[in-house]
């Protein structure tokens, strides 16, 4: 995890006995960790999110889970510390990175969702995106990449909001009584941390803002062309902020009265902590999706090869935007985890190595694991997964390795996009992420990409 705080790290370091926390919301857990003034860990815990599939495609999570889950592993950590004298009058902030795309809509009246949340990686609106994509000028997916730097998409926010529009009726009446808010993660949790029904801070940092497919990326505010053509109202979208400003203090709890004061959506957290700042500086992290994202500076680059222009951060109120190319692959652990549980390869996630090792190759077996269609560069939502290859030679063991082999060449492909995109091709990759514990997988890596795999320590 990367502390989201940006330049409250900084200001921390000064602050003898000072503490900062940092709320987690990934798509497979909640965690909470707590630093010192030294940015040493001192406490976190962790709770994992359970994952409801009604239908094939679909992917989705209870809204209230997310944010109790959140809430507990506070109340954990500030229990464990209370031993030792740390109480909230000594933490200065508390920064948020979360799963982006993700998204819920709710009644700020009363709190209450009128759907799960959507996952990001959710792919119901196959066809709705076919359909909006005939009724552009162009009839090409890609006709507002220009202002937004995304492809017309199911992994966008928009796509999905438009979805529960269409289908849970409650929305359309909140919408005309002017009841509905909407929010990914982070605006959820920052509205219920910040007192909810009662007062809750309605806002959203620029990372989170960009990836919704309703953010023009020059402007950096709600555009209304976007909003007009995929039918939904700007009165329900949160206030843009920086990624590192006080947003609001919390209304209760084992943290009441510490203030907010930093967000950032979890790849661009990730390009943070690995200090990525300069031009050309580039992250990839293993979860359970894999994402490559470039810096490029104070311009955005329009790609030419399938990645998408993104927010990189903006680290204060009055501090430059910095954009970042980013290339999105779908199924990472999630093919890990799909080994264990669908196929029931082994009983925990990290045994994939040891029998991945068993095997010297994968004996001519490559897998393709499409199953939320595949993200950049292709962008063909409508894709699905492969296993070829197979013999009466091949076990599990080949298979195990085909999966870490299955990321690393996609991270290839991604890589070389972005050196076409960018003209500066990377020397070396910073990595993180769960998947990155297992070695394996980063020696393949560096093997198929043939530059050095530097990792970071994972906490």
């Amino acid at each position: 995890v990367t502390v989201s705080c940006g330049s409250a790290l900084s200001f921390l370091a000064r602050m003898s006995g000072a503490y900062i926390g940092a709320i987690d919301q990934g798509t497979s857990s909640s965690r909470f960790l707590l630093f010192d003034e030294n940015c040493c860990l001192k406490e976190k815990h962790q709770k994992d999110i359970n994952h409801i599939k009604p239908n094939e495609d679909w992917l989705e999570q209870d809204p209230y889970e997310l944010v109790e889950s959140v809430r507990e592993c506070i109340t954990v950590v500030m229990d464990k510390v209370k031993g030792r004298g740390i109480t909230s009058s000594l933490i200065r902030g508390i920064g948020i990175t979360n799963q982006r795309e993700t998204t819920i809509l709710w009644d700020k009246t009363t709190g209450k969702c009128f759907y799960n949340a959507i996952v990001w990686c959710d792919n119901r609106t196959q066809s709705l995106a076919d359909m909006l994509v005939l009724q552009t000028p162009t009839e090409k997916k890609d006709y507002f990449r220009p202002k937004c730097g995304l492809p017309i998409h199911p992994y966008f926010s928009a796509l999905k909001i438009r979805w529960i529009m269409d289908n849970v009726p409650e929305v359309q009446i909140a919408m005309a009584e002017g009841r509905c808010l909407f929010g990914t993660v982070d605006t959820w949790i920052i509205w219920n941390l910040t007192g909810g029904t009662k007062g809750g801070i309605h806002v959203t940092d620029i990372t989170n803002a960009c990836r919704t497919m309703l953010m023009d990326l020059q402007s950096h505010q709600w555009d209304p062309e976007l909003c007009s053509f995929f039918g939904i109202p700007m009165s329900i979208l949160p206030q843009i902020r920086s990624c590192s400003e006080v947003y609001g203090t919390v209304a209760d709890g084992s943290l009441k009265g510490v203030r907010i004061s930093g967000c950032l959506g979890d790849q661009q957290a990730a390009l943070v902590g690995q200090r990525c700042f300069q031009k050309g500086d580039a992250k990839n992290t293993y979860g359970t999706g894999c994402f490559l994202v470039y810096n490029t500076g104070t311009q955005p680059v329009r790609s030419n090869h399938g990645l998408l222009t993104t927010v990189a951060y903006k680290l204060g109120p009055n501090e430059p935007v910095y954009y970042a190319l980013e290339g999105s692959v779908a199924i990472a652990g999630l093919s890990v985890k799909w080994l264990r549980d669908n196929l029931l390869f082994f009983s925990e996630a990290s045994e994939i190595e040891n029998l991945a090792r068993q095997v010297e190759n994968t004996a001519d077996v490559y897998f393709v694991p499409a199953f939320s269609g595949l993200f950049a560069p292709y962008w063909e939502h409508d894709a699905r997964g492969i296993i070829i290859g197979l013999s009466n030679f091949t076990n599990k063991s080949h298979i195990c390795r085909a999966t870490l082999e299955a990321v690393c060449f996609q991270s290839r492909e991604i890589l070389e996009a972005m050196n076409q995109d960018s003209e500066l091709p990377l020397a070396s990759l910073k990595v993180d992420g769960g998947m990155t514990v297992n070695t394996l997988l980063l020696q393949l890596q560096a093997d198929i990409l043939g530059i050095p795999v530097g990792c970071c320590l994972a906490v």
